[in-house]
């Protein structure tokens, strides 16, 4: 995602990263990266070599963006490939059109969307202290598993294939999530696009209000699943983040 009052430079990944707001601007360290998303400004010009043209259009998410009256706006195909291209992703000519580009925009606006939405069920317990939460910041950290990843990874599960950390402000008091997304793996998914399934938590060990949050959660999981596994016995679970 990126910030609407971004315009010029290159765009570097789509994803929250610990940095401050200050005074509602979004502040860029020496090395030009804008310290809310660890990003340069916004590039909307073709690569060198491109095979084809990208829209420049961006989308308004639904997020709103800590330290202002704004909403996060996601890149357009044209800063998604620029970012791809930065990273080291080469094609061969017929591996990629533009259609392509649409959707995998869609589908990374769409779990964007899926993980704020998670987010808030779970600022939802906090709603007396905060009505509105805001999105202050992001950081991919993809080879950094969590101790929960590893666990899963012990028991048999697949390693997640990205994580974010996302800081949220909770009316002044700044909250980091934590997002695994794991391949579903399932060939009809894979269709529709809907081959993404997220863990989003608060992370545990940074206050005792997040392992607070955690704990009723948990403890509200379990007695959802006895309850629906006692009043029939062909009732089945919900499944669990």
């Amino acid at each position: 995602m990126h910030q609407s009052n971004q315009t010029s430079g290159e765009w570097k990944s789509e994803c929250p990263a610990s940095g401050a707001m200050s005074a509602g601007r979004c502040p860029m360290r020496e090395d030009g990266l804008d310290p809310t998303n660890m990003m340069p400004p916004a590039n909307q010009q073709p690569s060198p070599g491109q095979p084809f043209p990208l829209s420049t259009d961006r989308v308004v998410s639904s997020i709103p963006k800590g330290g202002s009256n704004d909403k996060w706006v996601y890149p357009s195909p044209q800063m998604f490939w620029n970012a791809m291209v930065r990273k080291g992703w080469k094609w061969e000519k017929d591996d990629l059109n533009p259609k392509d580009m649409g959707h995998i925009i869609k589908i990374h606006n769409a779990n964007n969307e899926r993980a704020w939405q998670e987010i808030l069920k779970w600022e939802a317990l906090h709603a007396k202290e905060c009505r509105n939460p805001k999105l202050i910041s992001f950081k991919g950290r993809a080879q950094d598993f969590t101790i929960r990843a590893r666990i899963r990874s012990l028991l048999g599960y697949e390693l997640p294939f990205d994580r974010h950390d996302w800081i949220v402000d909770r009316c002044g008091r700044h909250v980091r999530y934590i997002i695994d997304y794991y391949d579903v793996g399932d060939e009809d998914a894979y269709k529709t696009g809907e081959f993404v399934e997220l863990d989003v938590r608060p992370a545990p060990f940074d206050s005792f209000g997040s392992a607070l949050d955690r704990m009723r959660v948990a403890m509200l999981r379990w007695s959802l699943y006895f309850s629906s596994g006692n009043e029939t016995s062909d009732a089945q679970p919900s499944k669990s983040d």
